[in-house]
C-alpha cells in the first residue's frame, strides 16, 4: 500500500471540478420575478453528471452530482420559480434551488434555477446501469429529462495483464471506459510524483471506449499519482418541456502508481 501525505496532493490536484458560472448582473433594482415551470417553455436545460473519485482526503461538495440547471431570462428580466414545483431523479427527490436575485455577494445577481441529486458512488457500483429520469412538476407545466444510461458509476478499468498499480517506463497500457456503450468524447492522463508539485501529461490514444498511452523513458522511478479524466457527450432519449436540453458526463479518478 503506498502511502502520500496529505501535503501530496494539496494544490497539486487538477481542477476536475468544472464549475459551470451561470449568474449574471441583475443590479440592486430589479427584483424577483416568480413564474411556474410553464414560463421556462423557452429556456435551455442544461444537465450534467460529475463522477470524481479521489484517492484520499474529503472530498468536495458535488463531487458526484446530478444537475439540471435552466439558462436565465432573456432582455434583463430576472425569474424565480414559485412554489409547489417537484423535482425528482428516477422517482428520488433532487434539492431544488428557485433562483432568483441574491445579494450576499454583495451586489444583485441573477441565480438561476437548478436541481441537482448528490448520489453515493458506491451504490451506484453495485446497482445495474439504468436511463436517468428527472422530471420536474407543478400545476402549470411538466419538465422531463431522460439520458440513456445515465444511472451508473463511471471507471477507467484497466485492460490486459499485469498490476494497475506498477507501470513500466517504455510499457504501453489500456484504459475501457465504462459503462459499455458509452463513448467518452475526450480522455487525458498525468502522471504527479511523489513530492512533486507539477503533473506531466501523457499523450494518449483513442480507439472509441478504449484509450492507450505509454509511460515515458524518462519517467523518474518512484511513486506517482496517475489521474485518468474524460467527458462524454451522453445520449438524450427525452427532452419536454423546454426549448432544447444539453449536457455532458465528466469523470475522473486518482490512482497511486509505482514506476518502475
Amino acid at each position: 500500500m503506498h502511502l502520500f501525505s496529505s501535503r501530496f496532493f494539496r494544490g497539486a490536484r487538477p481542477a476536475a471540478l468544472v464549475a459551470l458560472t451561470l449568474l449574471a448582473g441583475c443590479g440592486r433594482d430589479l427584483e424577483s420575478e416568480t413564474v411556474g415551470l410553464a414560463a421556462l417553455a423557452d429556456r435551455t436545460l442544461t444537465w450534467s453528471l460529475t463522477d470524481v473519485d479521489y484517492f484520499e482526503g474529503v472530498e468536495p461538495e458535488g463531487s458526484h452530482r446530478f444537475t439540471v440547471t435552466f439558462s436565465l431570462a432573456q432582455d434583463d428580466r430576472c425569474t424565480r420559480l414559485g412554489e409547489g414545483v417537484t423535482a425528482t431523479f428516477n422517482g428520488a427527490p433532487m434539492r431544488l434551488e428557485p433562483g432568483g436575485i441574491d445579494d450576499t455577494a454583495g451586489r444583485g445577481v441573477c441565480v438561476p434555477t437548478r436541481a441537482f441529486l448528490d448520489f453515493d458512488p458506491n451504490v451506484w457500483g453495485q446497482e445495474p446501469t439504468e436511463d436517468a429520469r428527472v422530471v420536474l412538476q407543478d400545476g402549470s407545466a411538466t419538465v422531463s429529462l431522460v439520458l440513456r444510461g445515465g444511472k451508473a458509476k463511471r471507471r477507467l478499468a484497466f485492460q490486459g495483464a499485469g498490476d494497475a498499480d506498477r507501470l513500466t517506463r517504455g510499457q504501453t497500457y489500456t484504459y475501457q471506459w465504462q459503462p459499455a456503450g458509452e463513448v467518452p468524447a475526450s480522455v487525458n492522463a498525468t502522471l504527479l510524483r511523489e513530492g512533486g508539485s507539477a503533473a506531466a501529461n501523457i499523450p494518449l490514444t483513442q480507439d472509441a471506449a478504449r484509450v492507450s498511452f505509454t509511460v515515458p523513458a524518462g519517467t523518474p522511478v518512484a511513486n506517482h499519482l496517475l489521474t485518468l479524466s474524460g467527458s462524454a457527450p451522453g445520449t438524450l432519449l427525452e427532452c419536454t418541456g423546454v426549448a432544447s436540453c444539453e449536457g455532458t458526463v465528466f469523470h475522473s479518478e486518482e490512482i497511486v502508481v509505482t514506476v518502475q
